[in-house]
């Protein structure tokens, strides 16, 4: 059996391919931790690294040993983490919110579930904006947003809610007398831009840059919030794909809504940091999945 120090100096040492820092993370001399490795290396019966003077570098017997090491060690640390929440029980507060009137009964749902399960743990909710998604879950003032996919350097998922999409006009725009339009007549229209702060994936998502076929996508003027937005198109001033949601949520006399009949679905669901999946917001998100089954 391996002991802990020496998984933890080889998997170190395979991620920094450099003793100086490898032994500056560890709180080790460089000499132990070339002993440690040497020691390794003989127990496992061929060199892990190769060394020069300037260069570490993995054999392929060390790469695969931490391909293969690494995801084992996760595992194991993760069951030691969910153990001790186990044993410490969810407290603290959670901070959610939602991104759009149509997510908010699906995140009410959650917290009331999660309520339940969970008595000891506050939850606050807030609405959130377009220009602050991103900046709430980078600053903590939110830990899981219910806001739709894609959103790039975020964990996601499961996705709770699935809609179509419509293409936002004006009410006397002459799209707004057809049953249902492609795509490509992005290429035929200004289309109405997100906040600079939304993420790249998304836009490209909702308001691309070319359609399937090629063609360039002229771009509209951006809006601050969604609102704003929709503002936008009933100026005439450009065209936005949204979720079919929008006309129960959005009802407009100067905004009509047409089905995009070769559109993909759009998926809604929770949104937070990776670096802050704590216990709380992993329970909530299981919440959030039994209490919204599709």
């Amino acid at each position: 059996m391996l002991e802990r120090y020496e998984v933890e100096t080889f998997l170190t040492l395979a991620e920094e391919l450099h003793f100086g820092r490898t032994a500056e993370r560890l709180a080790l001399s460089t000499g132990r931790v070339s002993h440690i490795v040497k020691r390794l290396e003989r127990r496992i019966g061929a060199p892990l690294f190769t060394r020069t003077s300037r260069v570490v570098r993995l054999t392929p017997i060390g790469r695969q040993f931490a391909e293969e090491l690494a995801p084992l060690v996760a595992g194991m640390d993760e069951a030691v983490r969910r153990a001790t929440d186990a044993a410490r029980g969810v407290t603290g507060t959670l901070r959610v919110a939602f991104l759009g009137e149509w997510t908010a009964p699906v995140l009410l749902r959650a917290v009331a579930l999660f309520g339940d399960r969970h008595p000891d743990c506050r939850v606050e909710v807030h609405e959130a904006q377009l220009s602050t998604t991103r900046s709430g879950l980078l600053d903590g003032s939110t830990d899981v947003l219910i806001a739709s996919y894609p959103f790039d350097g975020m964990a996601t998922g499961p996705a709770l809610l699935s809609e179509g999409r419509v293409l936002a006009v004006a009410a006397g725009h002459p799209l707004a007398r057809e049953r249902s339009v492609s795509l490509e007549v992005l290429a035929d229209h200004p289309v109405v831009q997100y906040p600079t702060v939304t993420s790249a994936e998304f836009k490209h998502d909702r308001t691309p840059e070319r359609t399937s076929a090629g063609r360039p996508v002229p771009k509209g003027p951006a809006g601050n919030t969604f609102s704003e937005m929709l503002s936008l198109v009933a100026l005439g001033r450009g065209v936005l794909p949204v979720g079919e949601h929008t006309r129960r949520y959005y009802p407009r006399p100067d905004v009509a809504y047409v089905p995009i009949h070769d559109a993909p679905s759009i998926e809604r669901g929770p949104v937070w940091l990776p670096s802050n999946t704590t216990t709380r917001v992993r329970e909530f998100v299981r919440a959030a999945t039994d209490a919204n089954p599709r």
